[in-house]
């Protein structure tokens, strides 16, 4: 049984996200041991969501429990805070999820990605399981179409672009603002190269390793500042934007308490897109201090989704469309196994008596390839009554897989579930 749980922004707050958050040096750990607790897994770990896919147990009570144990929540807040699915609701969930229907900004085109991050750290840390195998060929097929079919990626908004929204609205004039960008990541980036479209007096870069703030600063055309002195700059500049990942806060109260005495009532403005937090929230009831987190984005997040309804409508079409195709595979799960040694071992006598006759017979090469396609069909027919039989009922009634293996004298050396399950897949949506 497939099961799902997930902590994200519709179900918990900043304060509780922030405090289970993964960082991606923590996050094969992690997977380590949730496989060796709950068997083969998948984790999606972003700044909006933490979840877990699993096939290793239909047992809610031991995954909540293991719950309890990772994320250090007694049994009400994983109660409260995790929303667990499982079968179709589990599927539907993950395919919204990878079309950006569950993203805090509708559409956005970053969790595609992540989605497939998350299935190579689960094919790296070596699982194999066919559920997880198809399920997220099956996700990231369906994020693929939703963005190609329907027009819900065709205005590109994401959390950077409604961060420097909020940037734009809450500041009079960003053409002689100074900003510092703390973190040298993708968002970062983001961030910066719409600033940059801003025409904004001057961007200083910082992060801990320092080449590549310089090598995003050169992007920029801006200037890579050292980590040691970051609160020297933040003295000197009119916006902060941080976005790091960093585990711990970077910028506490008392450090932003001292350097504010130096900006004689010159407005700071900083927006902190970090999880967990980079920067202390106290830090707001500074005078001349405005702080935003991502919570702060969720206004301008929801317009956006109202605007988007209809696209909306026509994503979650395609994806039912989607979860149908995986319904029929999951139908077929129990079955196939069974009908690929049937067809392998019927292949394996007809070949072997084909290779026997021929060496008595001295036939020429049409003539071989004449008998050989003869026994194909023969064989193809004898097969086809068994196998339309085992299609239509054998996943309802285990009797009839039973019964096929003791006709036909099968044993359980069946081809892998994972290779068949893969190779179910068109080209191009392998990963």
């Amino acid at each position: 049984m497939l099961s799902v749980a997930t902590v994200n922004h519709h179900t918990a707050s900043l304060d509780v996200r922030e405090k289970i958050s993964v960082a991606e040096n923590e996050l094969d750990d992690l997977l380590v041991r949730v496989q060796r607790h709950l068997g083969p897994t998948a984790i999606i770990s972003t700044c909006n969501r933490l979840e877990f896919y699993t096939t290793g147990t239909e047992n809610l009570e031991q995954l909540t429990t293991y719950l309890q144990q990772e994320t250090h929540m007694n049994e009400t807040e994983v109660q409260d805070y995790f929303r667990i699915y499982q079968g179709e609701s589990a599927v539907r969930h993950l395919y919204r999820v990878s079309s950006g229907l569950e993203s805090l900004v509708i559409g956005e085109a970053e969790i595609l990605g992540q989605v497939r991050t998350a299935f190579a750290h689960a094919a790296d840390s070596g699982v194999d399981d066919s559920m997880l195998v198809r399920l997220f060929h099956g996700a990231i097929r369906a994020g693929r179409r939703v963005r190609s079919e329907t027009s819900i990626g065709h205005r590109s908004v994401s959390v950077s672009s409604i961060a420097v929204q909020k940037i734009r609205d809450h500041h009079n004039d960003l053409q002689k603002a100074n900003v510092l960008i703390i973190g040298a990541g993708e968002a970062a980036r983001l961030i910066a190269e719409s600033l940059v479209e801003q025409d904004v007096s001057q961007i200083y870069v910082a992060n801990r390793t320092q080449s590549r703030a310089e090598s995003l600063a050169k992007e920029l055309d801006g200037i890579a500042v050292q980590y040691s002195n970051l609160m020297e700059v933040v003295n000197d500049v009119d916006v902060v934007i941080t976005a790091t990942g960093a585990p711990g806060t970077l910028i506490n109260f008392e450090e932003m308490n001292k350097t504010i005495q130096f900006r004689q009532n010159t407005p700071l403005l900083i927006m902190d897109i970090g999880l967990p937090r980079d920067v202390e929230p106290r830090v707001s009831d500074l005078p001349n201090v405005t702080y935003f987190d991502m919570e702060a984005l969720q206004e301008i997040a929801a317009e956006n989704g109202k605007a988007r309804a209809q696209e909306i409508r026509a994503a979650e079409h395609l994806i039912e469309e989607e979860l149908k195709e995986f319904s029929v595979w999951l139908e077929n799960l129990q079955t196939q196994p069974t009908i690929a040694s049937l067809s392998a071992r019927s292949e394996k006598i007809r070949k072997d008596a084909v290779e026997k006759s021929l060496r008595r017979l001295h036939l020429d090469e049409a003539q071989q390839d004449e008998i050989d396609a003869l026994t194909r069909a023969i064989v193809k027919r004898i097969l086809h009554d068994p196998i339309v039989a085992l299609r239509e009922y054998g996943n309802q009634d285990t009797h009839y897989v039973e019964v096929v293996h003791k006709l036909f004298g099968l044993n359980d050396e069946f081809p892998s579930l994972t290779d068949l399950s893969v190779s179910d897949q068109p080209e191009d949506d392998r990963l």
